[in-house]
C-alpha cells in the first residue's frame, strides 16, 4: 500500500508541474493580449487626435488643403490598422481561452489525484491501526497465556 502512495505522489507531481507549465502558458498568452490591447487602445487615441486635428483645420481660419488631405489621409489609415488590430485582439482572445481551459482542467485533475491520494493514505493509516491492534491482541492473548501456564 505505501508504494502505491508513494507512485501516487509521483503523478501528483507530475500533474503539480504539468499545471505549473500551463499556468505559466497562460500568463504568457494573457500578456501578449495585453500588449495587443495596448497597441489597439493607442491605434484608436491617434484616431482620436487626428479627428480633434481635422476639426480644428476645419475650423481655421485660413483653409489648409493639403493638411486637411493629409489628415483625412491619416484617419482613413488609422481605420484599416484598427481593424487589422480587432482581428489580432480577437485571435490573441481565443488563444487565452483554449490555455484558460485547458489550465483549469489541470487544475480539476490535480485535484482529483489529491483527493484519491488523500484517501489512499487515510486508508493505508487505518490499516496499519487495525494491524496494530492486531498484533496488540496478539501480544496481550500470548503474554495472558502464558500467565495461565505459569500457574
Amino acid at each position: 500500500m505505501a508504494r502505491f502512495i508513494y507512485r501516487m505522489q509521483s503523478v501528483l507531481n507530475i500533474k503539480q508541474k504539468t499545471e505549473g507549465q500551463i499556468k505559466m502558458e497562460f500568463a504568457a498568452a494573457q500578456a501578449e493580449l495585453n500588449k495587443q490591447m495596448d497597441i489597439f487602445d493607442e491605434y484608436v487615441r491617434r484616431k482620436e487626435a487626428y479627428l480633434v486635428e481635422a476639426e480644428e483645420l476645419r475650423n481655421a481660419e485660413s483653409l489648409k488643403l493639403q493638411d486637411i488631405l493629409d489628415n483625412q489621409y491619416a484617419t482613413a489609415q488609422m481605420d484599416v490598422m484598427i481593424a487589422s488590430q480587432a482581428k489580432v485582439v480577437a485571435q490573441h482572445e481565443e488563444i487565452v481561452e483554449k490555455v484558460r481551459i485547458r489550465l483549469t482542467k489541470a487544475i480539476q485533475e490535480r485535484k482529483m489525484q489529491e483527493t484519491l491520494r488523500e484517501r489512499a493514505y487515510a486508508e493505508w493509516i487505518e490499516e496499519e491501526k487495525q494491524e496494530e491492534a492486531k498484533e496488540n491482541d496478539q501480544r496481550t492473548s500470548f503474554t495472558y497465556t502464558q500467565r495461565q501456564r505459569e500457574e
